[in-house]
């Protein structure tokens, strides 16, 4: 298949685009009546998004970007709205993404209501005004949509001073596919409660709150679902349906009445049937949405006529794989009776479909390299490829390539840092080298500065560029440099397990369970059993112990017995009934225990008769250093900020233990303790438990100091020597303000001038002797630990009132809910999965917990996935090939990790939201 070719004759017009006059001649560079297909050549790197943005900003007609994946959309969505910031511009104008629904064709799961509210609120928006510059897949682009009128018929609005009819409103809500809540927190709920109205609007980023009076609007405000407290106030609020088909009664009607007419069969057998009929239809009827109308609609419907269609030059390969793959899924669950599905044509334009409806748009094909000679007019953008310029951090100077290169290049440079803390990082470097970088506030601010050669900004790209020209111009990414990319942080959850062994019911024990009496030791359960003792028939649990031993415990005396905890069931010991062994061991733990409560008993006088260095408090610039950071808190994380720093302006030293789950901002309240503390003048260290911790802690230090004075730097094995030793220096002359590291913290040679906190991430991690010298600090300076999950003697101790506690349990806004399915062994389960979060460019963890197998599995994955990159990692690896993979797999180098459960001591990944077990 082959997109805008026309029988005309071949020639190439060959019009040099240099970026200072770029805005001029890119208006020549467009298809029209007479040429209505066009190629562009030579984009290399990111300068096909600034070509983009450049012909948005000069052409009034709709400009539809189709891509050959979802994720290349979204990177170019990225770099169209790089180029386009600061501009001038109404919302209109600016890129918009038209989203996947991150499911596989004929997919069970219905998509994300966040996707569905982001998709109907830009095609309603198209409806009322065309957007500038549209970016999606040609995946998307093929799959058929709800009609216009749809959303015309179904859109109203409300508005201050509209009569509103309360429970004529909430039928209508309910047959739009809104849920009533008793709290508004995602898109598509409503709540009403007495003379307050609030409603999460499909279409909005936003909730709104209404004020009744009666039964007319006296006011609408912005409210924050977090919080519930109401912000700004707005006049009119547009009300979208939640799903991408109806479910009013004529619309169910016609749902049933297609049904019957397309599948044979009982109906009223089918579950999808069944649950449209009642008015709740179930999760995947999504891929029977034509049934609800009498004709779909594709994006095309959406355009007006004067749409510029920009093709990527893979669009066509790609819609015949996804043809291709759309056709096998339909041949693999038509079968199922359960589940009835449309042919693909009633879901999706075919290729030669596709090629029809594009031909009736001006299009501009979008080649990266040279020109394919056939019979359209060529644009050649004279764009090199970005250079490569690797930092090496095993060399005298890591950072040659990238100083040789600035001394070097021939015209103006800047580079493009992902946050505040790098460029602060990149600033610090060049000027190590003697290079002054001037910071700019856009790609535009530094185009339209003719005197700045070097500049230095902060953005998301992920590819450079490099211009001809008078002079030449170059932007440097640090993909360039380190070969990452931008991640977005997302969050996940873990979860929690209660390690209290006390059985609280009978139905918790199955028969042979070990258990534990206080008496008599460790035994066997073998189940309850009546006997008559007395004349009186009693129940008693029944414990068998070595040598066949029995015990008969009465139910009455259960808190007597206890779960089993000290390892693996199977190999629990059996004690004897009568014997010392038990009575002996019972000795040496109480021993045990004393010792331990004397020596917390002796740190814990010694840190309340010292007298504290109690830390200062600025409350205004405490205050300017919170509002760098880009979330609301949650209720749990502000108290426990709250107590930390109550902790540290006591007269005496803190020892606080924040236990909350994986991404609940356990790290913000240790970056304000750290605040608190070095602005009083004193230093602070971070301990971690692996060097790729003590990496991504170091990253986040340094994005949110970026702005203050404050000196920040690792220590680990991977620094040099001589890195090593101008820590140290620092360290102990008190120039060094924040030190993050290892146990290499804990060596003798670490010599701090004023250790004023020390903030311990993962507790439990640490071995014997660490341990060991972390008491000894415990009665000297401040001492905050972070964990997601406490060993049983620190949450005791902290549960004991022997060291304070607070708990971040408040999951953080727009966290998504986990889903979890049990499967027997499936392949194309496994490949269903695993395609499904590719698609949207995320990674996978597979675990399999045996080290013996591992490469096996691997191979039976490859067989399963040939188009995965797939690697390994496990605790009988080498540390540094270890800790190689994980980091190759936090930079999205391979898509699939097949790992033991050694994961648990790794890093967060952002980008990994699937795992298979």
């Amino acid at each position: 298949m082959q997109f805008g070719i026309l029988a005309c004759r071949f020639f190439i017009t060959a019009i040099p685009l240099f970026m200072l006059d770029f805005t001029t001649h890119i208006s020549s560079a467009i298809p029209s009546s007479n040429q209505p297909s066009i190629q562009w050549s030579g984009l290399s790197g990111a300068a096909t998004g600034l070509a983009i943005s450049q012909l948005g900003r000069q052409q009034s007609a709709p400009l539809l970007v189709v891509c050959r994946s979802s994720r290349q959309a979204q990177r170019l969505e990225e770099e169209v709205s790089f180029f386009q910031r600061a501009e001038n511009s109404d919302s209109s104008s600016r890129a918009r993404l038209f989203p996947d629904w991150e499911c596989l064709p004929y997919d069970v799961f219905s998509p994300h209501p966040d996707i569905i509210s982001r998709r109907l609120g830009l095609l309603h928006t198209l409806d009322l005004k065309p957007q500038s510059i549209i970016l999606t897949s040609v995946a998307n682009l093929m799959q058929r949509l709800p009609p216009a009128s749809y959303l015309r018929g179904h859109a109203f609005s409300l508005q201050i001073k509209q009569r509103l009819d309360v429970q004529r409103l909430r039928g209508q809500l309910q047959q739009a596919s809104y849920a009533a809540v008793s709290q508004v927190l995602a898109c598509g709920e409503y709540a009403i409660r007495g003379g307050l109205f609030d409603i999460f609007p499909i279409g909005s980023t936003q909730p709104f709150r209404l004020d009744l009076f009666d039964d007319e609007i006296e006011s609408i405000h912005y409210f924050d679902p977090q919080t519930q407290r109401s912000g700004e106030q707005t006049e009119q609020i547009r009300m979208l349906p939640a799903r991408e088909f109806p479910m009013t009664e004529e619309a169910i009607r016609h749902f049933r009445q297609q049904f019957r007419k397309t599948f044979s069969g009982d109906p009223n057998a089918n579950e999808i049937y069944r649950g449209v009929s009642k008015g709740q239809p179930p999760i995947g009827v999504d891929y029977l949405f034509p049934l609800f109308f009498d004709t779909t609609a594709t994006l095309f419907d959406y355009l007006p006529k004067s749409t510029i269609l920009l093709l990527d030059d893979d669009v066509a390969d790609a819609a015949s794989h996804f043809q291709a793959e759309t056709n096998d899924r339909y041949l693999t669950v038509k079968g199922d009776l359960e589940r009835p599905t449309l042919p693909p044509h009633e879901l999706y334009l075919s290729t030669n479909d596709l090629q029809d409806r594009c031909q009736y748009f001006r299009q501009i094909r979008l080649t990266r390299g040279q020109a394919t000679p056939g019979k359209s007019t060529v644009y050649h953008f004279p764009c090199s490829p970005p250079p490569q310029l690797p930092v090496n951090h095993k060399a005298p100077k890591p950072y040659q390539e990238l100083t040789s290169f600035i001394k070097q290049f021939d015209g103006r440079i800047a580079l493009v840092a992902e946050t505040a803390g790098r460029r602060e990082a990149l600033l610090g470097i060049l000027g190590l080298a003697e290079f002054r970088a001037k910071e700019v506030a856009s790609f535009n601010a530094f185009i339209e500065d003719n005197d700045c050669r070097l500049g230095m900004l902060v953005g998301r790209l992920d590819q450079g560029l490099l211009l001809a020209g008078a002079p030449a111009i170059t932007l440097i990414t640090e993909s360039q440099l380190y070969g990452d990319q931008v991640l977005q942080r997302r969050r996940r959850t873990t979860s929690h397990t209660d390690p209290n062994a006390v059985i609280r019911s009978l139905a918790e024990l199955n028969i042979k369970d070990p258990v534990v009496h206080v008496d008599h030791g460790v035994g066997r359960y073998q189940g309850l059993q009546h006997l008559d003792i007395g004349g009186n028939l009693q129940e008693f649990l029944v414990i068998i112990y070595r040598d066949e031993d029995k015990l008969y415990v009465p139910i009455l005396s259960l808190q007597q017995v206890t779960r089993y905890i000290g390892g693996d069931s199977e190999t629990a010991p059996l004690h004897k009934l009568g014997s010392e062994v038990w009575s002996k061991a019972k000795k040496r733990a109480d021993q045990r225990a004393r010792d331990v409560a004397a020596e917390l008993l002796a740190t814990e006088a010694l840190r309340k008769s010292r007298q504290g260095q109690s830390c200062a408090f600025d409350e205004a610039s405490y205050l300017g250093f919170c509002s760098g950071f880009a979330f609301e808190e949650t209720p749990d994380q502000a108290v426990a900020i709250g107590a930390v720093i109550k902790d540290l302006i006591a007269p005496k030293a803190m020892d606080r233990l924040v236990c909350g789950d994986v991404g609940f901002g356990k790290t913000e309240v240790a970056l304000r303790a750290a605040f608190v503390v070095v602005e009083s003048g004193r230093q602070v260290a971070i301990l971690v438990p692996t060097t790729l911790l003590a990496q991504q802690h170091y990253q986040n230090f340094t994005d949110r100091f970026a702005d203050q004075a404050i000196s920040i730097e690792l220590l680990s094995r991977f620094r040099s020597r001589s890195e090593v030793a101008t820590v140290l220096k620092r360290l102990q002359a008190g120039s060094l303000d924040i030190v993050i590291g290892t146990h290499r913290l804990l060596q003798s040679d670490i010599a701090f001038k004023n250790l004023g906190l020390l903030i311990l991430d993962e507790e439990q991690r640490f071995g014997v002797r660490q341990k060991e010298k972390l008491k000894k600090l415990r009665a000297e300076v401040d001492i905050l630990t972070l964990t997601a999950t406490p060993i049983p003697r620190t949450l005791h101790m902290a549960m004991s009132g022997l060291r304070e506690i607070s708990i971040i349990s408040t999951p953080p806004r727009n966290r998504l809910s986990i889903k979890t399915f049990v499967h027997e062994w499936s392949n194309q389960l496994i490949r269903e999965a695993c395609q499904r979060e590719l698609r949207r460019g995320g990674q996978i963890y597979f675990l399999h917990n045996e080290v013996s197998t591992i490469n096996a599995m691997a191979e039976r994955l490859h067989e399963i996935l040939p188009e995965c990159e797939i690697a390994i990692a496990h605790g009988q690896m080498p540390e540094r090939r270890l800790e190689h993979v994980m980091r190759e797999f936090y930079h999205r180098r391979f898509h699939i990790l097949l790992c033991s459960t050694i994961i648990e001591n790794g890093i967060d990944i952002p980008n990994a939201n699937t795992m298979i077990i």
